[in-house]
């Protein structure tokens, strides 16, 4: 359904850092933007997507209010029901909202889902699980399990730092086999991201040129010789810019495998969802969501809210 959406079914994640406080003033900014507001509790983020599947004939629109591990865990659920999706951002890196430049006020973010103005993007899919933002192996991986949830409630953002700087001296290379047509590319690696989106991990940047609706997953695997060689990359990370590195292999196609000697723990959107080998793909246009209409803003900043 086109248009402005008349009914909005609201999920808060209450656990995130600040939902427990603002999830009333999120129903009521959707109210003053001229939304009918039909507010549910899901204590399981499991069970996110059949709740979605419950409200597909009441609702015209899902707005979640959360972070990038909510959003992703709904994700099946607006899929099946092809529901618009609006975003709250709430998280501790929101990089799906920086994505579409989401903004980070509360009103705003609801005045955005209520002005109607809709942009399909693609999904990314790894072994069938689906993710928005980006998929990786490695040090990614370490990171998640690193960054607990308390650290993420106190310290935000820097919670990542400090998680990046506890586990990095433990960084081992490993080797990679990513085929991607008819080119295979074989390395030793210490990361390897498979971006859909353009932003991860609190503000990194999957590739300069990225985006979200360009039909296509960007890789890159950080070949560096060991950590003082990785540490001086970071700001080209942050940028995009580490494939002009030599130190960095890139790559990008629609459709990409990535094998490892053993298998490999796979992170997509914060949560260690599968294994390798893994069998990635684009699913082009997948769903919509409210986003600002210049999709030019993509790579404008979204603070993490204060602890």
């Amino acid at each position: 359904m086109a248009g402005k959406p008349e009914r909005a079914l609201l999920i808060v994640n209450q656990k995130s850092r600040s939902g427990a406080t603002t999830c009333n003033a999120v129903e009521e900014a959707l109210s003053r933007s001229g939304l009918t507001v039909e507010k549910r509790d899901c204590e399981r983020p499991e069970d996110l997507p059949q709740l979605i599947r419950d409200v597909r004939d009441i609702c015209d629109c899902v707005v979640m209010g959360g972070g990038d591990g909510t959003l992703n865990a709904a994700l099946p659920g607006i899929l099946d029901t092809g529901l618009p999706l609006g975003i709250i951002p709430m998280g501790t890196a929101n990089d799906l909202a920086r994505t579409l430049a989401i903004p980070e006020d509360l009103d705003e973010a609801a005045n955005v889902v209520a002005t109607g103005h809709r942009r399909r993007i693609d999904i990314g899919e790894v072994n069938g699980k689906p993710f928005f933002n980006v998929a990786s192996v490695g040090f990614g991986v370490d990171l998640t399990r690193a960054l607990t949830r308390d650290a993420k409630r106190r310290w935000g953002v820097f919670g990542y730092i400090a998680a990046g700087l506890r586990v990095l001296h433990r960084v081992r290379p490993f080797h990679v086999t990513v085929t991607i047509g008819d080119t295979v590319h074989r390395s030793r690696t210490l990361h390897l991201s498979v971006g859909n989106g353009r932003h991860y991990g609190g503000g990194m940047t999957v590739s300069e040129d990225a985006a979200i609706d360009d039909n296509r997953l960007d890789v890159y695997s950080l070949e560096a010789s060991g950590v003082i060689a990785a540490l001086k990359l970071l700001p080209s990370l942050r940028a995009g810019t580490q494939g002009r590195w030599s130190e960095v292999k890139t790559l990008a196609g629609q459709e990409v495998l990535v094998e490892t000697t053993h298998p490999r723990s796979v992170n997509a959107d914060g949560e260690i969802v599968t294994q390798t080998p893994a069998h990635f793909r684009v699913l082009a246009g997948a769903m919509e969501v409210f986003a600002p209409p210049n999709p030019s803003a993509e790579t404008g900043p979204v603070a993490p809210r204060s602890p």
